[in-house]
């Protein structure tokens, strides 16, 4: 058995114990609930584009809060349909919803794509909810740390399902072909939102993060150093803060999700390590596919793990 086979299989084998408490279901239920009842309030502008052949809007909608989530919708109009499948795009963290040149090889593929912010980082878009206590170190993974109910992730998972909602309020996005897709902080955005809305049909994630999120803080990888900076000061709040983790960690939502998974993880990745994705990954009951690059970082294979997405959509059927 050569490097890369050793490896892999020592990855396949890890499960840590799930940290899933007694309410998880129940919390997430309420959560749902809560973000339906947010109006979506939707608007939808198109742009002057150069690029004759699509069309591209200026979009926004009301996110789990009254927060303003802003994005692109990027659709392929030469091919002249009356509905398309459709892309979410999520973007890493501190990213935001780019601008739409970064999203035309998959419009060109044929679905339109819908790229959203995560409210609070890069991008345009605010944050609108109260915070009793902040708890933010050194970045927003820490923010809202001894609260579920406050915890920053909450509101952004629900933005990234409430963008499920708008597009598939949409005449010309066909609801019954979407998708998501994400590097980082989006393919740990795509992972949670496959398992919290079954209308996600494929979920391709790209050296995800929010996995094994315990270990990730132990050792300080990635933007969960701020946990760990956190606890430096405050000691005292250990147990309160990995509770309150434990309800946004994928790998405690992986047994729900019912998509196609196309995920990929690097060996030589520090900041979201190929060990803490797999205790998500191992756990994930629909058919999942997994490419494993030996010696890239947090980079992700960049170009070449594209083409591999590109072609794995087509091979989907999605699109036809």
């Amino acid at each position: 058995m050569g490097y890369l086979q050793e490896r892999i299989a020592e990855l396949e084998a890890y499960l840590p114990p799930l940290t899933r408490r007694e309410d998880f279901d129940d919390f997430w239920a309420r959560t749902l609930e809560q973000a339906h009842s947010v109006p979506l309030e939707g608007e939808c502008a198109r742009v002057d584009y150069p690029a004759q052949a699509v069309a591209v809007y200026d979009i926004s909608y009301n996110g789990f809060d009254q927060t303003r989530i802003h994005g692109w919708l990027i659709v392929p109009t030469f091919l002249r349909k009356e509905k398309y499948p459709l892309m979410v795009q999520y973007h890493g963290f501190n990213g935001s919803r780019g601008v739409p040149s970064d999203h035309m090889a998959f419009v060109v593929l044929g679905c339109a794509v819908l790229a959203v912010d995560c409210r609070e980082q890069g991008g345009i878009t605010g944050n609108s909810a109260a915070y009793t206590g902040s708890g933010m170190v050194t970045n927003l993974n820490s923010k809202g740390i001894l609260s579920k109910e406050e915890y920053y992730y909450r509101a952004v998972y629900m933005d990234c399902v409430k963008a499920l909602d708008f597009a598939a309020a949409l005449p010309f996005i066909d609801a019954d072909r979407m998708f998501v897709r994400g590097t980082s902080q989006g393919g740990a955005l795509g992972m949670a939102v496959a398992a919290l809305d079954e209308r996600v049909k494929l979920a391709l994630v790209n050296v995800p993060s929010n996995s094994n999120i315990e270990y990730r803080v132990e050792h300080r990888h990635g933007s969960f150093a701020s946990v760990n900076d956190y606890l430096r000061r405050h000691p005292e709040n250990l147990d309160q803060a990995y509770e309150t983790l434990s309800y946004f960690d994928t790998m405690n939502l992986a047994d729900r999700i019912r998509a196609k998974v196309f995920a990929s993880v690097a060996l030589a990745d520090p900041v979201c390590p190929a060990k803490c994705y797999y205790a998500t990954y191992n756990r994930i009951p629909s058919e999942k596919r997994i490419c494993v690059y030996p010696f890239n970082e947090h980079d992700g294979a960049r170009d070449t793990h594209v083409e591999k997405e590109i072609a794995f959509i087509k091979q989907s059927g999605i699109l036809d």
